[in-house]
């Protein structure tokens, strides 16, 4: 996750800035999920930009001054989402949370849990994927490139909640670290790319007949980070529509399953929008053919099923 770099002046942006239009003040603040003195959460959907850039003239950032909510300040942006991915997005209501939150993320301090609907099934069906990062570019496109020797660490947890079969399978990401592109890079280079990736997944990323299929499914589901005004906030996230229309459809969401397995029993009751997890499952790491390491207890990144 990226952490954009703290605004300066309100004053001086103030005057370069546009009025928020009636109809986009009203989006936005549809988009609330959670509000007190020091923060704001949104629930941001896939296909809305964060920020501006080349040819992007609606994205969030042109649209804070309509969630000041008769603050004196202008909410600030503390991280970042890519627009393509859907979900929790956080900023700060003043200067100095803005400062708090931004080191939480630098200084790893944030759980970000992430959902996403991968084409294929991983195997084994939670572990630890440590696979180095690096920009690069493929056919005259910029991304990610894995594996390189002048690549940053990138890690990223995972476990299966669910799968039909081999042919798509529901996932809980937990990154380690925030390089660009991280989660999608890493499910493509262990043989499962997200549906509908088409930057990094090409054709293996699509199912046939699924409703939403040029939507990256991508989720972010929740996140724990220290308050700025003290104690711990836990967020989540609900699916946007035409993401859970995919998720139904690919049967990876219902009401109570019980699944159990040679060396697997896992117990999931939940609601359309969220799990929760019990069971003992045997763990092991893998890490993009580099290495597997047995761990050999259950681990931690199933407690990401309860946000």
């Amino acid at each position: 996750m990226r952490v954009p770099p703290l605004e300066g002046s309100d004053r001086d942006r103030k005057s370069r800035r546009p009025s928020v239009k009636a109809e986009d003040a009203e989006f936005i603040r549809s988009l609330v999920i959670h509000r007190d003195d020091h923060v704001i959460a949104l629930n941001k959907p896939p296909g809305l930009a964060v920020q501006g850039g080349s040819k992007v003239t609606r994205h969030v950032d042109g649209m804070l001054d309509a969630l000041k909510f008769k603050a004196s300040e202008r909410p600030r942006l503390v991280h970042r989402l890519d627009k393509d991915t859907g979900g929790l997005l956080l900023l700060a209501r003043s200067a100095r949370a803005a400062s708090s939150l931004a080191e939480a993320f630098r200084g790893r301090d944030a759980e970000k849990t992430y959902w996403a609907l991968v084409s294929g099934a991983p195997s084994p069906k939670e572990g630890r994927i440590d696979l180095a990062l690096s920009k690069g570019s493929d056919a005259g496109r910029e991304r990610m490139l894995a594996g390189l020797d002048d690549g940053r660490r990138a890690v990223t947890d995972f476990a299966v909640v669910d799968s039909a079969g081999s042919r798509v399978a529901w996932l809980v990401l937990k990154p380690r670290s925030g390089r660009t592109h991280q989660l999608r890079v890493h499910c493509a280079e262990i043989g499962t790319p997200i549906v509908g990736d088409r930057k990094y997944g090409d054709e293996n990323s699509r199912i046939d007949g699924l409703p939403g299929r040029n939507l990256l499914n991508l989720h972010a589901r929740g996140l724990r980070i220290p308050h700025p005004a003290g104690g711990t906030l836990s967020l989540k996230a609900s699916l946007s529509a035409d993401m859970m229309k995919n998720w139904s459809f690919s049967g990876s969401i219902q009401t109570t399953r019980r699944r159990s397995g040679c060396r697997k029993c896992w117990e999931t009751d939940g609601d359309r929008n969220g799990s929760s997890a019990t069971g003992s499952v045997r763990s092991r790491w893998y890490a993009a053919g580099q290495r597997i390491v047995d761990c050999g207890g259950r681990p931690r990144l199933l407690e990401g099923l309860r946000v």
